[in-house]
C-alpha cells in the first residue's frame, strides 16, 4: 500500500473536518440524541481551523494513495505532566481496514518519541469496540482509569483510558 503521513497545516482544516465528521457519522450516531448528534457532526466539520490556529500540539494526517483518510491530534497531556496525549484519532470510513490509521499511529508514536516523551495516553468511549481493538493492536493497554465525558449534551459518556510507553 502507498501510505504517507505529514503534518497538517491550516490549508488541511477542511480535510480534517471531513474525516472527523464522516467518522462520527459512521460510528457515533447510536450514542447521542439525533438533534445533538447533527450539531456535534457539524461542529467536528468546522472546528479545525481554530484548533490548528492555536498551535497546541500537532495534527498529523495519514494518506493512502495521496488521499488523506486519517488524522491524529497529539501533544502534551493536560492532566499528566511530562506525558503525551493523543487528543483525537479518527479515520474516514473509506480508510477503515486499509492499514492507513495504523501507519499514522506508528508515525504519531515516533513523533512523540522524537519530541522527548516516554509515555502516552488517550481516552476512548467504553462502548466502541472497534477503537478499543485498534488501540490494543497499536500496543496500548487499558490503564484501569475511567471517566465520564460530556460531549456537550449534558450526558456523561463512559470512557476508558489506554496508555503505553514510548
Amino acid at each position: 500500500m502507498d501510505f504517507t503521513t505529514f503534518q497538517a497545516s491550516a490549508a488541511d482544516a477542511d480535510t480534517i473536518g471531513e474525516i472527523h465528521a464522516s467518522s462520527w457519522l459512521a460510528a457515533y450516531g447510536p450514542f447521542f440524541a439525533p438533534e445533538f448528534f447533527a450539531q456535534a457532526v457539524r461542529h467536528r466539520r468546522t472546528k479545525w481551523p481554530a484548533v490548528l490556529a492555536e498551535r497546541k500540539g500537532a495534527v498529523l494526517l495519514g494518506a493512502l494513495g495521496g488521499r488523506p483518510l486519517a488524522f491524529a491530534f497529539i501533544g502534551e497531556s493536560p492532566t499528566r505532566p511530562g506525558s503525551a496525549e493523543i487528543h483525537s484519532c479518527f479515520a474516514h470510513p473509506d480508510g477503515w481496514g486499509t492499514g492507513v490509521t495504523a501507519f499514522l499511529m506508528a508515525a504519531a508514536i515516533d513523533r512523540l518519541r522524537e519530541d522527548g516523551y516516554r509515555h502516552v495516553h488517550l481516552w476512548t468511549l467504553r462502548d466502541t469496540a472497534q477503537s478499543r481493538r485498534f488501540y490494543a493492536k497499536c500496543g496500548f493497554a487499558e490503564s484501569g482509569r475511567t471517566r465520564g465525558w460530556d460531549f456537550g449534551d449534558g450526558n456523561l459518556m463512559p470512557q476508558v483510558e489506554y496508555e503505553r510507553g514510548l
